[in-house]
């Protein structure tokens, strides 16, 4: 996603738990618009991308992030994360849960439905015809059409999938989860295909609980 975001003129400040230092072959290599930060650096932003295992949401620091616009990359994989009770019946959204702990925040679900080698290869420019979409969903309507202008901007169209309680249709385990942009949905490894808009609507239609 960085890439992504510096290849289309934004300012990226990336954070990670192992400190600044760490990223800067990282940013060297993407270039003048990447810098790298503390947590309190990359929380400042105007988007911010939370990339996490789910199961450390609770570290995420509530006070940083009020008044923002948070991006949930995140999925809730329980043999990685544990069992999380509020999830346990499937009657709430990983994104329900975030947008909880984070009340200040206007939390955006994306990203979190495809693979991230795909993500970079599928990138197209605005109006191309082999363009893919990705589905997004937040209760915020102003954050919503942020990210959609953001996504834009990377090359991507976007489905809205609703309020983050509709979420749960891109979750891990659903139509659009993954294989959807895969040209072997057996072997994700062996390269992306392009899903356009009404390709990716119909996956997140066809989800069930």
């Amino acid at each position: 996603m960085a890439r992504l975001a510096t290849a289309a003129g934004y300012d990226v400040i990336m954070s990670n738990s192992r400190g600044p230092d760490s990223l800067s072959d990282l940013v060297a290599e993407l270039g003048s618009h990447a810098s790298a930060g503390t947590t309190a650096d990359a929380a400042a932003a105007d988007l911010v991308v939370v990339t996490i295992p789910l199961g450390n949401f609770r570290d995420i620091p509530a006070e940083l992030l009020a008044g923002r616009i948070v991006i949930d990359t995140m999925n809730y994989y329980p043999q990685r994360d544990g069992a999380i009770s509020e999830l346990a019946d499937g009657k709430m959204s990983s994104s329900e849960l975030v947008q909880a702990d984070l009340p200040e925040a206007q939390v955006v679900k994306a990203f979190n439905n495809i693979f991230f080698r795909h993500l970079g290869e599928l990138a197209r420019p605005s109006g191309s015809p082999d363009r893919s979409a990705l589905p997004i969903a937040s209760d915020n309507p102003d954050a919503k059409s942020q990210v959609t202008e953001f996504l834009d901007r990377i090359g991507y169209d976007i489905v809205d999938v609703g309020p983050l309680a509709d979420s749960w249709r891109s979750q891990p385990d659903t139509p659009v989860y993954g294989a959807v942009y895969a040209a072997d949905p057996a072997d994700w490894a062996a390269g992306p295909a392009p899903a356009g808009r009404e390709k990716v609507e119909a996956a997140v239609e066809a989800a069930q609980r």
